[in-house]
């Protein structure tokens, strides 16, 4: 196969807990030729002692870091990105988030479906690993047994409206064609966005087989409430038809509300049942660990809290992303609140 040489995008902000393990995963890749390219605003940043650390136990893997406190758009993610793309040697390009693990033929992966001229991007799925703490659990069992099995679905049944932005490869040419990083400045959805934006070329959205992990720590209650809003109401703005219908996903809170709205009646009961017994199969589809049968006591708790948060997602269009807020628009786009 041919391996064309490839410039991996991450844009840094502070030092999340694996930080170091999973930059290591990325300079540890099984491919011929790659540049790592890392990004922060702040000379400051604790992300930056962690660049440095591998430069010097890699020296031989092409990793550079980029300061630059510039602000392109409301975004700061994006705006990281436009920073750091002209430091990009290759035409093909990987954006990849600061906290997700990858396999080591991660690269490998990836390049075969985007050398297909009519391919777009190609993104990935990913798991929740949790950290340490309830919260965390409840934050990787959202992912694992809500987000991602519903993209899943859809995926089978043909939808490509999806991109993930723990792993988007695409080429430089495709990028230019939808007018760079700047046309999703604004976004909330940036990943979304870029994915809308190729096929509107007429290019394809591949998801590959590859999975990767994704460190999940949320420190407290309102943590994990303030990120799960986030992601159900970026859902909300990109897919409002799909973010209305989602409800009846939440099998086991809707089957145990329609118990108790039937006062325990047979059938209702029976429904309940079988909606436990499939969330326990998709648990244990999904976690593939022997830690799997000891989360089963949490699942109640994760379908319960995902179901009320997303209700409230219908409540208003705010969103706290790091230390910021955020309002959003109908158009997916987002203005700071003071």
């Amino acid at each position: 196969m041919h391996t064309p040489p490839i410039t991996v995008l991450k844009p840094l902000c502070g030092a999340d807990p694996e930080i170091y393990e999973c930059l290591r995963t990325c300079c540890e890749q099984a491919y011929p030729t790659f540049q790592i390219v890392c990004g922060v605003r702040d000379e400051r940043d604790a992300a930056v002692a962690v660049v440095r650390r591998l430069q010097t136990e890699f020296p031989n893997v092409d990793l550079q870091l980029i300061i630059d406190r510039r602000q392109h758009g409301s975004n700061r993610k994006v705006s990281n990105l436009i920073n750091i793309l002209p430091l990009a040697r290759y035409e093909h390009l990987v954006i990849a988030d600061s906290d997700v693990r990858v396999p080591l033929d991660h690269l490998a992966a990836l390049i075969g479906p985007l050398l297909e001229p009519d391919v777009g991007i190609v993104t990935c799925s990913y798991r929740g690993q949790p950290r340490r703490g309830l919260w965390s659990l409840l934050g990787s069992l959202f992912i694992n047994g809500w987000f991602i099995p519903s993209v899943r679905v859809a995926a089978l049944v043909g939808s490509r409206s999806f991109a993930f932005g723990v792993t988007i490869a695409m080429r430089r040419e495709v990028l230019e064609a939808i007018g760079g990083f700047s046309s999703i400045a604004d976004q909330l959805a940036d990943d979304y966005r870029l994915g809308q934006l190729t096929r509107r070329l007429g290019l394809r959205t591949v998801l590959s087989d590859v999975v990767v992990d994704t460190c999940v720590e949320e420190r407290s209650l309102a943590e994990l409430i303030r990120h799960e809003l986030r992601w159900l109401r970026t859902i909300r703005a990109v897919r409002p038809v799909g973010y209305s219908l989602a409800g009846i996903t939440f099998s086991l809170p809707v089957a145990a509300l329609g118990s108790l709205l039937a006062s325990g009646a047979k059938p209702a009961l029976i429904f309940l049942g079988i909606a436990a017994f499939a969330r326990v199969m998709l648990h244990c589809a999904v976690r593939r660990t022997s830690s799997a049968l000891s989360q089963l006591w949490a699942l109640p708790l994760a379908d319960m809290l995902g179901f009320v948060l997303w209700c409230w997602g219908f409540v208003t269009r705010r969103v706290h992303w790091r230390q910021d807020r955020f309002w959003v628009a109908r158009d997916g786009s987002v203005q700071p609140i003071p």
